[in-house]
């Protein structure tokens, strides 16, 4: 399927998504192959070229594993990974079309460790335009000849500079194809985590030093490669934590670890004596949806519906995956006037999801008609142990069944 560019996911997006991913795409080859055609390549470059190719790709190799679970706990969020790393290296040491090959070299590997193949392309065309206006930058110290290492308080300053407007390039491109995906996101998921621009700070900042590497002592790259692999697992130690308290289906908290965060909040509710809502929502009718479509089809709607469920909360209410079909939300500050409310707007905008979803044989589908039934419970009216409001909510819940389905109950009522 990723070769048959008719049948990319990417013509099934919004018109100003197609326009503006195909715009990017082009302007960055246009702008790759009229540098290619006037730019000199030396032996020397083709060296540094050639270690920091291999370097890329024995590191992406090595922590692929580590990528894929970072996947799986970002959901459809921002990703940012090390990519930067090597291109920022090269765009110090070697030529800019050197610097084009190895965004090739890196973003072939990514696709054929099995990512889209679209998608690889734009965020390849990111990695042509973010160095060359890092580049840009870099030449007000040294106009031409590689590699370029600035020296000095004023070389540093151009570096620093170098390194954000390459930063602020790639995170632009990027983020602006998310808003345009989908307007509706809040803005938390579109922007992605703060400490994930940590990481690419990082990655920046090792560019450096492997680009001092190469001119001065190449030799060291191995060494410097074991750096990388640890500090790699370092940054990324927060995912770990991620993906042990979250579903790997649905990129939401799993049932032991919202017990945990819930239990905490009931506390905070009790010292200050506030009101405190809790929903369990369930899929109506999922297990003959389930059987019809298939279940590989399932999980896509349960991680569309969990999107939903997160774009509809507060970041600090905690929505978790109670198991198959069922969710719950912790609502802290919610009380008996506003909780209906909040759960009637969930219910609604689940209704009118339409998810697409890769369906057997390659042929693409438009899910909707999905609904979902809401109980409610409220602290402390309806108990004040977590496990008294989630039987009171699993009641609410129930009513909300045998009266309809596609509805919400509460549990007072």
């Amino acid at each position: 399927m990723a070769l048959h560019p008719w049948q990319w996911k990417l013509w099934r997006e919004r018109k100003v998504v197609i326009a503006y991913v195909l715009t990017v795409d082009i302007v960055a080859l246009a702008l790759a192959a009229g540098i290619i055609m006037t730019t000199p390549i030396r032996s020397g470059d083709l060296l540094r070229f050639g270690l920091l190719a291999a370097g890329a790709v024995v590191h992406r190799e090595a922590v692929r594993r580590i990528e894929s679970l970072r996947e799986r706990t970002t959901g459809q969020g921002l990703l940012t990974d090390l990519t930067s790393l090597w291109i920022f290296a090269a765009a110090l040491s070697v030529p800019l079309p050197l610097v084009f090959g190895l965004t090739g070299v890196v973003h072939l590997h990514s696709w054929y460790r099995g990512s889209s193949l679209y998608r690889k392309l734009f965020s390849a065309a990111t990695m042509v335009l973010a160095p060359t206006a890092a580049v840009a930058v870099l030449q007000l110290v040294q106009p031409a000849g590689y590699p370029i290492v600035p020296q000095g308080p004023p070389g540093l300053v151009v570096l620093i500079g170098a390194g954000t407007v390459f930063w602020l390039v790639n995170y632009a491109l990027v983020v602006g194809a998310m808003i345009m995906s989908d307007p509706l996101q809040p803005a938390r998921q579109v922007l992605g985590n703060p400490s994930e621009q940590i990481v690419v700070a990082a990655a920046l900042g090792l560019g450096v030093g492997f680009a001092v590497t190469l001119t001065f002592a190449p030799w060291l790259i191995a060494v410097l490669m074991i750096t990388v692999f640890a500090l790699h697992r370092a940054l990324l130690l927060p995912h770990f934590q991620q993906a042990a308290r979250t579903d790997s289906k649905t990129g939401l908290l799993t049932v032991g670890f919202w017990r945990e965060a819930a239990g905490r909040e009931l506390e905070r509710a009790r010292r200050l004596a506030d009101p405190l809502g809790v929903l369990m929502l369930d899929l109506d009718h999922f297990k003959l949806f389930n059987d019809r479509m298939g279940h590989l089809v399932g999980d896509q709607v349960l991680r569309a519906v969990a999107d939903e469920l997160r774009s509809q909360t507060r970041p600090y209410d905690l929505v978790g995956r109670f198991g198959g079909e069922e969710f719950v939300i912790l609502l802290p500050g919610v009380g008996t006037a506003q909780v209906e409310h909040i759960a009637d707007r969930i219910r609604e905008r689940i209704s009118q999801l339409r998810v697409l979803v890769d369906s057997p044989h390659d042929r693409p589908a438009t899910v909707d008609g999905i609904s979902v039934s809401i109980g409610a419970a409220v602290r402390p009216n309806d108990g004040d142990e977590i496990d008294d409001l989630l039987l009171a909510a699993d009641g609410a819940l129930l009513a909300a069944k045998t009266a309809g389905r596609d509805r919400v109950r509460l549990a007072t009522r």
